[in-house]
């Protein structure tokens, strides 16, 4: 990266996050997110650039991750969409795989599809796996473009989505062209989207980007014209699979950019915490970013960063290369309410940022999760969020007694530490997910906490999981929007290819990979060399499932069976002396970003005070003096012992007692908890053998 002044820019539920590298360092702001997402994303920009004393002409790249494509499939407010397809397949949709959400709740009800059944259209054609059998006819296509045209007001956006359309595209090319001809609209189609069997993911995932492309579109031109407008350079975007693309390539396939934010959490906090994990000897870190509306956790082990092609977006299927993460709907502005049946409940509702939680004083009454943190004393009325939002401490009492009074208990504090145990314990049940539901011992991993509320939760969280070690990485309150600086250019292709895999052509293999390569490198943006990256997913034959491998250039198949076994054995414990059967290539077209180093050494002493004192903060009931620290005061090599509360204008750590804390050389602030190696010794996380 040869520009000396880059900007990322993360919107959240409830703050926008900036982060402006420079040869002198970071400098971070955090502003309340918007409605139109593009006038939050300026004035971040425009206050970024005031603290750094430039102008906003002088950035040279621009970094973005949104949650346009992800609000309309959460809130249903994506565009009027209709599907074409195969006849007898218009109700695949509806069918899904005739399995049960929730296998023993009698009541339960799937998701109502994207696009209701009056706008699915079929049209006689069929293709195999071997070719085209039934050319579609191009009557019939005119029709279909005729009834569509008169529809053109409801309609907004169309898939297309054939079956076996990824083994052979004719028939449904044929059709996405003459829609594009023949309407106004964006048109999807399966083998754009995604060339991949099983026809249910696939034709979910081709309807989500018909659905989520028109508002894209418009947010992004909207973007547009606003950064001209500023002197700032063209937006790049953060897709779902941790890496950058231009904004061709993100409206062609918008489905992409579904976790884009997370996504972006994830890059960051493998970026700057892997370090400090590896020096402990731990087998990876698991990523836990809270923000102003939920928390989302991910693993990172041996320097990898899990990927999935199965997530669930709103009950939707998207089956395109994503980062894995599991998100819940419990953050710092979500709020709190009783059940029927008396429980303390935390979420998924959100109160935003407008009015946001009780204590911003903008009109809020609900409880919230921030509202909890205030009343126990980890927020200090004279604390500031993004240096912005002062907050209202009695009308936090005020909302935590309303909250008392429903629940039975006898206080707001009492009130407010059952809401923070809540929110943790509904935190820890998604690391569990990520971690032991998948064989995996939480302990052997670093916990990564950033976002605006998870370096204040983050060592109860770890407590509970018997983790040992937290790293709370520099600007770890705005650390999705510096991983939009770290992240990449990439760009995914897959194809489905089944064959016995003894019984592989290698030719064809490396036919079909310099295909889906040069499909990939047409999208690359960027002047450096790229990488590509080959992967093929793999089974024992009779399987259902499918595990990812590496494959190298010339593809060698003794050396694909026996990552294919390691990778096997490691997921579940054995390898099997069974066929196995190749089923999808992959290419992972991958161009390197120069990352912005992070320069730190603390303000110290005599400039402003590092220490604000002390204040009476409670945990577990108990009253305790915590020392009050300003963050980005105190130096690397600084120690502290908790209780304490280091004080950010972007987030606020929280450090109990029985953990202790070390600043890096970048700023990293590593908690550590103490443990009992024999009855009252205590030891710090490198002493003795681990329980």
């Amino acid at each position: 990266m040869d520009a000396t002044t880059h900007v990322g820019v993360d919107v959240g539920g409830t703050f926008t996050d900036v982060v402006l590298a420079t040869e002198d360092g970071l400098t971070t702001a955090k502003v309340p997110s918007t409605a139109d997402q593009s006038e939050g994303v300026l004035t971040g920009i425009e206050k970024v650039c005031e603290k750094a004393s430039l102008s906003p002409e002088s950035v040279e790249t621009f970094t973005h991750a949104m949650t346009v494509s992800v609000n309309a499939l959460l809130e249903g407010d994506g565009a009027t969409t209709a599907l074409v397809t195969t006849e007898g397949f218009r109700d695949v949709l509806e069918i899904g795989r005739q399995d049960r959400p929730s296998l023993y709740d009698l009541s339960v009800e799937r998701v109502d599809p994207l696009v209701p059944r009056r706008r699915r259209f079929e049209l006689a054609e069929r293709a195999t796996t071997e070719g085209v059998v039934d050319p579609v006819a191009l009557e019939d296509v005119n029709d279909l473009v005729d009834c569509l045209a008169e529809a053109r007001t409801e309609i907004e956006s169309v898939a297309v989505s054939f079956l076996h359309a990824y083994a052979d595209p004719a028939n449904e090319a044929a059709v996405a062209d003459r829609l594009r001809e023949g309407l106004e609209v964006p048109v999807s189609a399966s083998h754009e989207v995604l060339p991949a069997f099983r026809e249910y993911e696939r034709t979910s995932t081709t309807v989500a980007n018909a659905y989520v492309c028109p508002a894209i579109d418009a947010y992004l031109g909207r973007l547009v014209e606003r950064t001209r407008a500023a002197g700032l350079p063209e937006p790049r975007v953060m897709q779902s699979n941790g890496g950058i693309a231009d904004l061709d390539a993100v409206r062609e396939r918008a489905v992409t950019t579904v976790l884009s934010g997370p996504a972006a959490g994830v890059v960051g906090a493998a970026a700057t915490a892997e370090t400090a994990v590896a020096d402990a000897g731990l087998e990876g870190l698991v990523t836990f970013d809270m923000g102003g509306t939920s928390s989302d956790v991910s693993l990172v082990r041996d320097g990898e960063v899990a990927r999935t092609t199965s997530a669930e977006i709103a009950g939707h299927p998207i089956a395109t290369p994503m980062v894995d993460v599991t998100t819940v709907g419990s953050g710092g502005g979500s709020i709190t309410w009783v059940d029927a049946g008396g429980a303390l409940r935390v979420g998924p509702e959100s109160a935003g940022a407008d009015p946001g939680p009780a204590c911003y004083g903008r009109g809020g009454t609900e409880p919230t999760v921030t509202d909890a943190a205030v009343v126990l004393g980890y927020l200090g009325q004279d604390a500031t969020l993004g240096g912005e939002v002062s907050l209202d401490v009695g009308a936090a009492q005020n909302a935590l007694v309303e909250l008392a009074k429903e629940a039975g208990l006898e206080s707001a504090r009492e009130a407010a530490a059952g809401v923070y145990r809540v929110a943790n314990a509904t935190m820890t049940r998604a690391i569990r997910s990520v971690t032991v539901e998948r064989g995996h011992d939480p302990r052997e991993f670093g916990l990564v906490a950033f976002g605006g509320a998870g370096p204040m939760h983050a060592a109860a969280v770890a407590d509970r999981l018997g983790m040992d070690r937290v790293v709370i990485p520099l600007a770890g309150g705005v650390l999705s929007a510096y991983g939009l600086l770290d992240a990449d250019e990439k760009h995914d292709r897959v194809r489905t290819h089944r064959t016995p895999l003894e019984a592989a052509d290698r030719e064809v293999l490396e036919e079909i990979y310099a295909d889906l390569t040069a499909d990939a490198l047409q999208d690359v943006d960027s002047s450096g060399d790229p990488v590509v990256e080959r992967r093929a997913d793999l089974r024992y034959a009779g399987q259902s499932f499918e595990l990812e491998v590496r494959v190298d250039d010339p593809v060698d198949i003794a050396t694909v069976r026996e990552r294919f076994g390691a990778a096997h054995e490691r997921a579940y414990g054995y390898r099997m002396d069974e066929p196995i059967e190749l089923v999808a290539l992959g290419v992972t077209v991958r161009a390197s970003r120069e990352a912005p180093s992070i320069r730190y050494e603390g303000r110290g002493e005599g400039e402003d005070e590092d220490a604000l004192g002390s204040r009476t903060v409670f945990f577990d009931g108990e009253a305790h003096e915590a020392a009050i620290l300003v963050r980005d005061a105190v130096v690397p090599g600084t120690t502290l012992e908790g209780p304490a509360v280091l004080e950010d204008e972007e987030s606020t750590t929280v450090v109990p007692p029985g953990w202790s804390g070390s600043v890096g050389e970048n700023g990293e602030l590593v908690l550590e908890r103490e443990r009992m190696n024999e009855p009252g010794q205590k030891t710090g996380t490198n002493g003795g053998e681990r329980p």
